[in-house]
């Protein structure tokens, strides 16, 4: 995997390994990761991508996170 800059949410709690980050390589695949399992990284497209943070944001996956 080519080096990338991974970027954390404004929302994130400090240092803490809560937080989901992104990065985008120079084809414009985007990469996403948790910060306690930096090794295993999602790849996927700015689509795929908004389809799930629109999804989110509407509240469809609310009864997961409990």
């Amino acid at each position: 995997m080519p080096q990338l800059r991974w970027r954390k949410s404004s929302f994130s709690e400090g240092g803490a390994d809560t937080c989901l980050e992104i990065a985008a390589d120079s084809a414009g695949t985007l990469h996403l990761r948790e910060s306690a399992a930096p090794t295993a990284v999602i790849a996927t497209s700015g689509p795929v991508l908004r389809t799930l943070l629109s999804s989110v944001k509407a509240g469809q996956f609310d009864g997961l996170a409990r």
